[in-house]
């Protein structure tokens, strides 16, 4: 009895509340059943199926044929199906046009038990009952049979409803004209996406590759909310499935103002309006940030207001730039108006103000279509408006280019009477300048002869001193020599005498070594020996100092040649010994260097040119007192060698380092020096193509360090 109660007061419930019924006939063709259905918003979302099916007087009736309830947040939408079949098909087709729902949940009779399929943007696209961009169901219910189905959906979109029943066939026909609109659509964005894109390469204009991007973001956010991006591009990912709508929307609102923008030249016709762009970018930024973080209602709702603040503010935008009399706005206004439209008309629908139907629900993609082909017009109008521009330029080239030609036949005139007046004054100049260079190149021998004085000066006067020693050595032992060779020719008559007398041997003998002790023979003997290796010695220096100056002159010098720089140093310093004067110590550190390939004469001109030098500064700072020091280092590696003469002299600053190596340049007293023995010096280093590095400081001397390769080539 408790049970036929429940069962009696539960009938009663359903017939007081659920009086929506749908009837299906034989010769119905799909039809919108949105006003036969029931309905519950549970706004807590806490009631289960069970609850709900149990308690039929939560639902209530729909109004409407498409019933639009809005933005539901956080809230989870009941619907109630009593379905009475009254045709002879058992297998009919419900079909919930909606593609952008994140959960759907159907629950369907079998055998006195209720089954769930669920599915929507939150599950792969495969666990629906039918893999179709929205969401068909199959319902098998027997002629004459009445089924209650029951629909569990959460959207963080707009809760718009449109819901079709009919039989297999008839929705297979219905969506495949859909498709074709869809696929047409597809078409035109793909078309003109390729034609453009092949435009912006041929003519290189940025305002078409910004349009190709445009065109490519429309179509994918019509793809995104008709469910073909989910379908057929992404199908498996569903956290970008749940995003594709809210960021396609946004940057196609971005791009299309970029778009805009760059086409109208709002920065140039309206800067002040055209400021405003960047806080449109900023709020759709905003809108792409809340959606990653999970705010799709907020996301939503900044979508859903600035569609048509964007759209009237783009309008504006157009009609006043082309009141100014551009003509690519002319255009755009007729391009854009078809889409603004279409924007209108959906938003409109989504808010409740005009009623689902063909026309409101695909109003963006009819838009979208029309403004893609007419602005892809506009576009193309814009070249015919190249093609003029560049005619008017050619012109203006044209007459520029004659009125130059005349400048220029008058020019000449007036440059050829110039030209012969400066070709006088030149001629005059000219003969100046020869008597100049003439002047010039004479001083400079006398320069350069001077200098060579200067050095043949100091040369004569190393090799006067230097041979002098030694010949005055030779010239002082002759003359007692020659009194000996006298004394020695004398003891021989006076031996030939004692010998060819009539004494006795004994006698004789005994005479001679008196006489010999009377002129001191052993003496005689020793000084006459010690006399002979004097001029030796001296003749033997002489020769070496002889061989220095060969060494030195180098006759050869023009021709390159391996040389020994060791040798080349030494036979320089017996040039430059008196010099040093025996008051400047020499050091002398030479390693076993190999040949190098060299001029040595002019090697050896450095040499004395920077020894002279240093032997100057050591002399300013010591005078004629002990304590100078000169030291000379030789070293090599692999590819080259190096020469090391220092002293510790007065140094340079750095001023004097920096033109050290200028002609003329001297810090000797007048008469000291012409300025261009270190300037040869450096000349001679650069054509063996090597350096000279400076390493000096004032008040502690210099050191000039000569890098010279193996070999030249």
């Amino acid at each position: 009895m408790k049970k036929f109660l429940f069962f009696l007061l539960q009938f009663i419930f359903v017939a007081i509340y659920s009086n929506s019924q749908v009837i299906y006939n034989t010769g119905n063709k799909v039809r919108a059943i949105g006003k036969s259905m029931d309905y519950f918003i549970d706004t807590s979302s806490g009631f289960s199926f069970n609850d709900i099916k149990n308690t039929p007087n939560l639902f209530k009736s729909s109004s409407a044929d498409v019933p639009n309830f809005g933005l539901l947040k956080n809230a989870t939408m009941w619907l109630h199906l009593r379905i009475t079949n009254k045709s002879d098909f058992e297998m009919l087709i419900l079909e919930i046009a909606q593609p952008l729902l994140n959960d759907i949940a159907f629950y369907y009779p079998v055998n006195g038990t209720y089954k769930m399929s669920q599915s929507g943007e939150d599950y792969p696209f495969n666990s629906r009952m039918i893999n179709h961009h929205n969401f068909l169901y199959e319902l098998n219910i027997s002629k004459d049979s009445t089924v209650d189905y029951y629909f569990r959906l959460k959207s963080v979109t707009q809760m718009a409803l449109p819901i079709f029943l009919g039989s297999k066939n008839e929705i297979t026909s219905n969506n495949l004209a859909k498709n074709l609109l869809y696929g047409i659509f597809f078409g035109i964005i793909f078309v003109m996406f390729f034609y453009n894109l092949f435009i912006y390469f041929t003519v290189r204009d940025s305002i078409y590759l910004y349009y190709v991007v445009y065109i490519l973001i429309v179509g994918l956010t019509q793809a995104s909310i008709e469910g073909y991006g989910f379908e057929f591009l992404w199908p498996n990912n569903t956290y970008f499935a749940t995003k594709a709508f809210f960021l396609f929307t946004a940057l196609v609102n971005i791009s299309g103002l970029e778009f805009v923008r760059k086409f109208l030249l709002t920065k140039h016709f309206m800067p002040r309006a055209d400021k405003f762009s960047f806080f449109i970018y900023s709020v759709y930024s905003i809108a792409i940030l809340l959606t990653f973080w999970g705010q799709y209602f907020i996301s939503y709702s900044i979508l859903q207001n600035f569609a048509g603040i964007v759209s009237f503010y783009m309008l504006v935008l157009s009609l006043v730039i082309a009141k100014r009399g551009y003509r690519p706005a002319k255009f755009f206004v007729i391009a854009w108006i078809p889409l603004i439209v279409g924007i209108i008309i959906y938003v409109l629908k989504d808010l409740g103000k005009l009623p689902y139907n063909v026309v409101t629900n695909y109003s963006i993609t009819i838009g979208s279509s029309l403004e893609v082909i007419l602005l892809s017009f506009a576009l193309a109008d814009k070249i015919n408006i190249f093609r003029k521009e560049k005619e008017e330029s050619q012109a203006q080239a044209l007459v520029a280019l004659q009125e130059n030609e005349r400048i220029v036949r008058e020019q000449n005139v007036i440059l050829e009477g110039k030209v012969n007046e400066r070709t006088f004054e030149l001629k005059v100049s000219n003969d100046g300048l020869s008597k100049a260079m003439m002047e010039l190149k004479e001083a400079q021998s006398q320069l350069v002869d001077s200098e060579k004085m200067a050095s043949l000066g100091q040369l004569t006067a190393g090799i006067a001193h230097e041979i002098n020693n030694p010949i005055n050595f030779v010239t002082s032992n002759v003359k007692p020599l020659n009194r000996d060779v006298h004394i020695l020719l004398e003891t021989i008559e006076n031996i030939e005498k004692i010998v060819s007398g009539n004494n006795t041997v004994a006698e004789k003998q005994k005479q001679i070594e008196e006489y010999k002790e009377e002129i001191d023979f052993d003496y005689l003997k020793m000084e006459i020996d010690q006399l002979l290796n004097g001029i030796g010695d001296g003749a033997s220096r002489t020769a070496e100092i002889v061989k220095g100056l060969r060494i030195f002159s180098r006759l050869d010098e023009d021709d390159l040649k391996k040389a020994d720089i060791n040798e080349g140093l030494d036979s320089t310093l017996v040039i430059a010994n008196n010099l040093l004067n025996n008051t400047i110590k020499l050091e002398k550190k030479y390693a076993n260097l190999p040949v190098v390939e060299c001029y040595p004469g002019k090697l050896n001109q450095v040499f004395l040119n920077i020894i002279s030098n240093a032997v100057y500064a050591i002399r300013k700072r010591f005078g004629e007192m002990n304590g100078g020091l000169l030291t000379i280092t030789t070293s090599n590696d692999e590819h080259h060698i190096f020469i090391s003469i220092a002293d510790n002299g007065t140094g340079m600053d750095e001023n004097t380092k920096k033109r050290l190596f200028e002609p003329f340049f001297t810090t000797k007293d007048v008469g000291e020096g012409t300025g261009l023995g270190m300037s040869i010096a450096y000349n001679t280093i650069n054509k063996h193509n090597g350096q000279i590095i400076i390493n000096s400081e004032v008040g502690v001397g210099t050191e000039f360090i000569i890098k010279l390769p193996l070999t030249q080539e």
